[in-house]
């Protein structure tokens, strides 16, 4: 590890509060910030790239076997989740548009930049990325019934395969190809050795190159609406708060060890939003505000994903031993 990449590891944290409020002024001062989200997707091809060369894929395999670990995401994310997005999306349904938004986010657990967190904060990164493409088909299949029951047909009709797929094969199946084929490389030639050292140190500059492309380019949409988005920033702050507790509760009550329970309050508190996105973007002009609804969740998400980097590991952690001080 060369002396600047530890040095950004060391205060990546504040690096990524730092890219977050810049980029959101940016944002909210230029317009032309806006032209920047064609850029999303290709920043968190990269990220995810990085990420992916960095997981050891032998255990890829292994983590498929782990049936309690896969069991305790399903049901987090598709039993526990919808109670509690139902329960809060009570707070906006008034508005259609906002409890549109709001459900479309909160119904979909996060596929791609949630393994970058859950690495971040000493989780196992690698079980998540084996669980991402069961995550990635389950939402698919029982996104259009969640809202079928929720909001009446309506909620059906607006749903579409094409951005569920696209998101898949650019955000995880090509980054995850190019990671192999890297690693293949590197074990034959010292060329590849050194591609592979290289991207392996750029995570830090990645993920605030990520950030920062993602607020930028939103945050001017937000800050048009924000006297409409005060109603559902509660609702978001809450399912962070919520997902939070049921994450570590449920990670402790099935016995999970330490880097499982820390991938599983990732996964119940990060959501799909860049992939949705192209869907509220699609909707009628009758709910124009819910890609918004989706954005601003993205912000509070971001927000709350670089504090969870610092707290999860002091929240879930191997309980010390009888006589000795708590593990620093």
């Amino acid at each position: 590890m060369t002396p600047l990449v530890a040095w950004l590891e060391r205060r990546q944290v504040a690096l990524y509060l730092a890219g977050i409020a810049g980029a959101g002024a940016v944002g909210v001062l230029v317009p032309g910030a806006r032209l920047l989200g064609p850029a999303i997707e290709p920043v968190l091809g990269l990220l995810l790239y990085a990420t992916f060369l960095g997981v050891p894929f032998a255990t890829i395999g292994r983590s498929l076997r782990d049936g309690r670990f896969l069991a305790a995401v399903g049901v987090v994310n598709f039993v526990v989740v919808p109670v509690i997005a139902f329960a809060l999306s009570r707070l906006v349904a008034d508005r259609p548009a906002l409890i549109f938004g709001v459900l479309l986010v909160l119904l979909t657990p996060c596929v791609d930049y949630v393994i970058v967190f859950t690495g971040l904060a000493g989780g196992a990164a690698e079980r998540l990325l084996a669980a991402a493409p069961l995550l990635m088909l389950a939402q698919l299949a029982l996104l259009p019934a969640y809202l079928l029951l929720i909001v009446g047909p309506a909620g059906v009709a607006v749903i579409e395969i094409e951005p569920f797929a696209r998101a898949f094969l650019l955000l995880i199946a090509l980054p995850m190809a190019a990671a192999a084929l890297t690693r293949r490389w590197a074990a034959r030639r010292r060329a590849g050795r050194a591609v592979e050292r290289v991207v392996s140190g750029s995570m830090v500059p990645l993920m605030i190159a990520t950030l920062v492309v993602v607020v930028a380019s939103q945050a001017g949409a937000v800050g048009d609406s924000a006297a409409d988005l005060v109603a559902v920033v509660p609702v978001f702050v809450a399912f962070v708060v919520v997902m939070v507790g049921v994450g570590s509760l449920f990670g402790r009550v099935l016995r999970l060890d330490v880097p499982a329970r820390r991938a599983l309050l990732f996964s119940g508190v990060t959501r799909n939003s860049l992939v949705v996105l192209p869907l509220a973007l699609a909707l009628p002009a009758s709910l124009a505000l819910a890609p918004v609804v989706v954005v601003t969740q993205t912000l509070v998400e971001l927000v709350a994903m670089v504090v969870l980097v610092r707290v999860v590991p002091r929240l879930v952690r191997e309980p010390s031993a009888p006589g000795r001080p708590p593990a620093r």
